[in-house]
């Protein structure tokens, strides 16, 4: 495993890490039990993960339990987590400033923990994204002299949000929707390595697409409803176009790790995994190199093909 930079504050983390959102009950992924959750997480310590992602409302706060268990016999200093904001663990939304507090006590406890290294706005409406104009900031300021958390930031989708997060506030980490289908944000890295923040990947497989896994006739259950039939037939045909660029010796979902991870400005990547051999191929992959010119075929076809399309999450 590697290491890269997250921020000041934290342990340098790895290239690979774990998002958590299947870890909690009835997550909408395969069910897993409290043991099989405290396994997995534990394989993946074995494996050198030390990056855990995860938020309140993961199995309305069972994801967090879950991780906390996990973790608690472990050398807290050598592990990182970060969790988020405005998602409550009994399944609304709630961004208001002088809630802050209690959601990220309610997740310390949970976690079986006295801080977290960050805490992020997630995926919060775009007004509170301008430092100069929210009170939020403030708060998650004095949360960090508290001690309470060691850095603050956004799960966010689009550059234009980041640009905006990046320029505006003390942010030190952005949680970025990115992967080969969804380069949009790719444009804030430049701006995230002038300022020194870390750069945390989700959804680098494409909620599964970019695994090859699924196909024109596939049918989705849960969250993944949302795609309508139009969405799954432009999906697949990309795919298939993909897997013709890079060519048979190619796996698809190591390349769309490897891609992630060409980005020198990316600190780590997590993609989800409900099984420990789906956590080792993961890791197994993040060590598989990319070709500057494959990289480059990545791009250009993002650019001619898929950018166009507005694709939906």
């Amino acid at each position: 495993m590697k290491y890269r930079k997250l921020t000041g504050q934290s342990p340098a983390v790895s290239e690979i890490g774990m998002g958590t959102w299947q870890l909690g009950s009835n997550s909408g992924w395969k069910d897993l039990s409290d043991k099989e959750s405290i396994e997995l997480v534990r394989e993946a310590l074995e494996l050198g993960v030390n990056f855990f992602d995860t938020a309140p409302n993961y199995g309305l706060g069972s994801s967090e339990e879950r991780l906390g268990k996990a973790l608690e016999k472990t050398d807290r200093s050598q592990v990182v987590i970060n969790t988020k904001f405005g998602h409550t663990d009994f399944g609304s939304l709630n961004y208001d400033a002088g809630y802050i507090r209690e959601s990220l006590e309610g997740s310390l406890r949970r976690l079986r923990t006295e801080y977290v290294d960050s805490l992020i706005l997630h995926n919060p409406p775009h007004a509170i994204l301008d430092g100069r104009q929210s009170e939020h900031y403030e708060i998650l300021e004095k949360l960090k002299e508290e001690g309470k958390i060691r850095a603050y930031g956004a799960s966010l989708d689009t550059y234009e949000e980041m640009k905006l997060f990046m320029e505006t506030t003390g942010g030190e980490v952005v949680e970025a929707f990115f992967n080969i289908l969804h380069q949009d944000t790719a444009r804030a890295f430049e701006i995230a390595k002038e300022k020194e923040m870390g750069i945390i990947v989700k959804i680098p497989l494409d909620s599964g697409w970019l695994t090859g896994k699924y196909d024109a006739n596939s049918t989705f259950q849960g969250i993944r409803e949302r795609w309508s039939r139009e969405d799954i037939a432009t999906r697949a045909r990309l795919v298939s176009q993909l897997n013709e660029l890079i060519g048979k010796d190619r796996d698809l979902s190591q390349t769309a790790l490897s891609f992630c991870l060409a980005y020198d400005a990316v600190s780590t990547v997590i993609p989800g995994s409900i099984s420990t051999a789906q956590l080792r191929k993961n890791v197994e992959d993040a060590n598989v190199h990319l070709p500057d010119r494959l990289k480059m075929d990545m791009e250009n076809f993002y650019e001619s093909e898929v950018k166009k399309l507005n694709l939906p999450w």
